[in-house]
């Protein structure tokens, strides 16, 4: 296959932590040394507040009390759209049992893990979604303690919307902690909180490094890279629509890579001329990012028909996927490696983002190669049981024998053969390969 760049990237988006590996380990060092207090030290350092950081109830209430009436119900909108969702995938994590020979029953059953620890980004901006995408799933799992954590602003606390989010959606603590402080009291069940099974949710390279060190002692829901974009274009495309999707991708971050991978040159063109005054038109922060991201991790891929483009598109794994093109059934029966997909341009990335009911929550840097994204299996534990009549155990215990001592596992085969001698004392069994 023959590709062009007409834009090629001239960095690779990375997942390198080193640089902040070692201050991470510092502060999780630190604070399960030190339990609450020395959280509390690292609260007042980094997040300059020194309020209550377990809300009560009456501070919940306040809290909800300050937001707006249409937000709430923007809100309660989105939060129905994702719980809508997550029930359906529920649905799914059946229990399962099959009589596997006569006499041998195995079976599966999906256990919801006891307690999750929802990271809930704040800092310059309420991430809102998020609240609702971790909390929300989380709750219809069938989580029994489920803890929102989210970066204080100084003398007011987590804003007020992200604490309704929180309440509405299911959960039953609120932390005001943010970053490292904030992962590492969840998992180490700090300030009178269970210990976390699970953490999940978005945050910063020390809030990704904090759950990829912690990870094996508490699960998480994925290892986090920068956010990337990919958008599939063919002639019917809207260059306009193409553009300003990339651009409203490429604001997440000055690393956020974005790409186009299209058949149709004209296409690619005209996006590429639309793109720098959309950047120009974003506030000051948002532009800067999206510069940056366009300039130096963006590409605008030339192919010579869908086949290709969809070859390219699955060797990328983008976490998010856009098809604007014809043909919508295609390209959903084609694809297979992305982290949400979004068919045709009545849809978008930021609708899956905030309110459509899919979470926002997924792999990144070509993770969705192997993995999905945040949903109510990510909670769950998928177990096994099996039981056997007697006869049923005679032929796997007699299989067992034999394999366990081609293997030199003794003690293996004699728990076989015990059984053997126990239930079948007047047989005799050849037990040795």
């Amino acid at each position: 296959m023959t590709y062009t760049y007409l834009k090629k990237s001239s960095k690779q988006p990375t997942t390198d932590t080193s640089d902040v590996s070692d201050i991470v380990q510092g502060i999780i060092d630190d604070i399960e040394k030190g339990g609450d207090a020395k959280a509390l030290e690292y609260a007042k350092k980094f997040d300059n507040y020194d309020g209550n950081l377990l809300l009560t109830e009456e501070e919940i209430e306040a809290a909800c009390a300050l937001v707006p009436d249409q937000l709430k119900k923007d809100i309660q909108f989105a939060h129905a759209n994702v719980r809508k969702f997550a029930m359906l995938q529920l649905e799914t994590c059946q229990d399962v049992e099959v009589e596997i020979i006569p006499g041998l029953v195995a079976g599966q059953k999906s256990i919801p893990c006891q307690t999750a620890g929802c990271y809930i980004p704040g800092g310059r901006y309420s991430h809102i979604a998020s609240a609702i995408m971790t909390v929300t799933t989380a709750k219809v799992a069938g989580c029994k303690n489920i803890i929102a954590c989210s970066p204080p602003r100084p003398e007011v606390g987590i804003a007020p919307a992200i604490v309704y989010a929180s309440h509405i959606c299911g959960a039953d603590k609120i932390l005001a902690l943010g970053g490292v402080q904030g992962v590492a009291s969840m998992a180490f069940g700090l300030f009178g909180l269970p210990e976390a099974d699970i953490l999940v949710g978005p945050g910063n390279q020390f809030v990704a490094e904090a759950k990829r060190i912690l990870y094996s002692r508490v699960g998480i829901d994925m290892f986090a890279g920068p956010t990337d974009s990919l958008i599939l274009a063919d002639k019917t495309a809207d260059p306009a629509i193409v553009a300003s999707d990339l651009i409203g991708q490429a604001e997440h971050g000055y690393n956020s890579p974005v790409w186009l991978v299209t058949d149709d040159k004209a296409l690619a063109e005209k996006v590429m001329e639309l793109v720098p005054p959309l950047i120009a038109d974003l506030p000051e922060l948002n532009s800067q990012n999206a510069e940056a991201a366009w300039r130096d991790y963006a590409e605008v891929i030339l192919c010579d028909n869908r086949e290709e483009i969809a070859t390219k598109s699955d060797e990328y794994a983008p976490e998010h996927l856009t098809v604007q093109a014809e043909d919508l059934d295609w390209w959903l029966n084609r694809l297979e490696c992305y982290g949400s997909l979004f068919l045709g341009e009545e849809t978008t990335v930021a609708f899956g983002d905030k309110a459509s009911g899919t979470n926002h929550v997924l792999p990144t840097s070509r993770a969705a190669k192997y993995s999905g994204g945040l949903s109510v299996h990510k909670y769950m534990k998928i177990v096994t049981w099996q039981r056997a009549t007697r006869d049923g155990a005679k032929p796997i215990a007699e299989a067992t024998a034999r394999i366990s001592r081609l293997e030199g596992m003794e003690g293996h085969a004699r728990t076989a053969d015990i059984r053997l001698e126990k239930y079948f004392p007047d047989e005799e069994f050849d037990l040795n390969s």
